[in-house]
């Protein structure tokens, strides 16, 4: 289907030959703009800190980043932060991330045609271009996607960057689905590596 094809964007179609433990840069960028926002200017500088990636918060990555070090940065926010402002911050940085991917990486013809169609067609297609990119929000983790009507799922097994309630990837999948394919959007997350499951769950409900 065109929208399909569409939603395959070439230059994020599939992760380089041996970089498959890397992840997209928006995980890092994000992360220190959320952080500006939440505290100021230097707000975050710490946190990059403790990573031991303070470099990247004066100098945004413009490539692909190590999925360790993404995963790094994260952890250090939960290390640094109260736990319920670390989840608003990474919140804050997965909704980014999707505006940003919403801005840049789907046509403007797709986005528009998804709007247009019932949910239980527009939910399995954006399931598919999630799919196709998977390596730049799950870097090495395992994806898979399910749909049942209003009902959908991506499941990570070994997700890299799971975090506390992994509120990053909540946000981004939210913010997706309420834009292209349903207004009223609820996540849940069920099953996590970070509490010691072999995957994380994500399930999206239209209303």
């Amino acid at each position: 289907m065109e929208v399909a094809r569409s939603l395959d964007v070439s230059a994020v179609a599939s992760a380089p030959a041996g970089e498959d433990a890397r992840i997209g840069p928006n995980a890092v960028i994000q992360l220190a703009a959320a952080l500006r926002a939440r505290f100021g200017k230097g707000g975050g500088r710490q946190v990059f800190a403790v990573a031991g990636h303070l470099p990247l918060f004066h100098q945004p990555p413009q490539e692909m980043v190590e999925e360790a070090t993404a995963a790094a940065l994260y952890r250090a926010l939960f290390a640094v932060l109260p736990a319920e402002i670390a989840a608003d911050v990474a919140a804050d940085a997965g909704t980014r991330t999707a505006n940003y991917v919403l801005a840049n990486r789907i046509p403007m013809m797709a986005q528009r045609l998804l709007k247009t169609m019932p949910v239980t067609l527009a939910g399995p297609l954006l399931l598919k271009a999630i799919a196709r990119n998977a390596w730049t929000f799950a870097g090495s983790g395992q994806v898979r996607t399910e749909s049942c009507g209003r009902h959908f799922a991506v499941e990570i097994a070994a997700n890299p960057m799971a975090m506390p309630g992994c509120a990053w990837h909540q946000a981004v999948f939210q913010r997706l689905f309420a834009v292209l394919v349903a207004p009223e959007i609820t996540v849940r997350h069920p099953r996590c590596c970070h509490e010691g499951a072999r995957s994380c769950r994500f399930e999206i409900f239209a209303s």
